[in-house]
């Protein structure tokens, strides 16, 4: 996709091969969308950036990681944010290497979590759904990664 991509979002669920993805904790700040939850990495595009090419920026700028192969998971209109705009956000979906570190590099932390651990933590309301398709879309076993 090209074009005027103000408004638009990218993130990336980064999945292990237990089925755990790498989120970040955001930053608990006034005036910051899902502030102090746990949330793919990712961010906004500049205008007329390709989408993918925001998602793999905006991935190793807050993470040191670069990316393999990326596919696309869903693309929808987020506007369950109260006192924000709706957002227009495209989540991919990858495979974690096994061998690059990932370092925090934008909010309170980065952790691998697992997906058996997501029920307790505070997540966007549509993380879970997004999850699951991605461990899905991996051929991860679903029930087994919520054990």
């Amino acid at each position: 996709m090209t074009g005027d991509t103000r408004g638009h979002v990218a993130a990336i669920v980064l999945l292990r091969e237990d089925g755990a993805a790498l989120l970040q904790h955001r930053d608990d700040k006034p005036g910051l969308p899902h502030a102090g939850m746990w949330t793919p990495p990712g961010g906004h595009c500049e205008p007329h950036e390709a989408i993918e090419t925001c998602a793999r920026r905006e991935f190793r700028e807050e993470t040191a990681y670069e990316l393999g192969d990326l596919y696309l998971l869903d693309d929808f209109i987020d506007d369950h944010v109260a006192g924000f705009p709706p957002l227009h956000l495209t989540v991919f979906w990858s495979r974690y290497d096994g061998r690059q570190p990932v370092e925090c590099r934008e909010g309170q932390g980065l952790e691998f979590i697992e997906r058996s651990r997501a029920s307790r933590m505070a997540v966007p309301g549509y993380l879970v759904a997004l999850w699951d398709r991605a461990l899905q879309s991996a051929g991860i076993d679903v029930e087994a990664a919520k054990r």
